[in-house]
């Protein structure tokens, strides 16, 4: 007895597959960026310095004097040898009627003669024209106040989101060939 046999054939499927790969871009803009240094505020307030000179005195030594100063020394010197001149002169008369009495009127006449005329010694020295410590100064020093107001920068900035494109692949397939089961039974 023979049995029966089953023979199976089968053909295996074909598919045709079609794939776009996905695409992806990325950018990264730079952050946009503002920066500004406002300047610093500065203030400098100075006094001057005062100087003062005083030269009236040396101006006076070297005979550098104003006019209505010059008038009174001379009003002042005028009066003091009006007034020499009438002691002198009282001296004189009563040598010569002191003289007169004793007799002795022409020797008395010589002696006053003498002492009016003839030459007189003047001292001789060193002068310092002007005097010493006849400028007087003065000096105040001026102040200078420096005053700096620090300002902070100004910074704007702004972060850029990131470009991000992205398209998916796809894969798209077609049956080239079907599979199949064939089964025979073989007696």
């Amino acid at each position: 007895m023979r049995l029966p046999q089953i023979q199976i054939h089968t053909t295996d499927a074909k598919i045709d597959l079609n794939i776009s790969k996905p695409q992806q871009y990325i950018k990264q803009p730079k952050a946009t960026q503002h920066i500004e240094q406002p300047a610093a505020i500065l203030e400098i307030r100075t006094t001057r310095g005062v100087l003062k000179i005083d030269s009236s005195q040396a101006r006076r030594d070297i005979g550098m004097i104003g006019p209505l100063e010059s008038s009174a020394n001379y009003v002042e010197k005028g009066k003091q040898e009006a007034l020499n001149g009438m002691a002198r002169r009282a001296r004189e008369g009563r040598q010569m009627m002191e003289s007169a009495g004793k007799g002795q009127g022409g020797a008395t006449i010589q002696n006053i003669a003498k002492q009016n005329h003839g030459p007189h010694r003047t001292p001789f020295n060193i002068k310092f024209v002007p005097s010493i410590g006849s400028v007087k100064t003065d000096y105040t020093p001026g102040k200078t106040d420096v005053n700096i107001q620090r300002r902070e920068p100004i910074i704007d900035a702004k972060v850029n989101k990131p470009i991000h494109e992205y398209t998916p692949g796809k894969v798209t397939g077609t049956m080239v060939q079907r599979p199949d089961v064939d089964i025979n039974v073989v007696i």
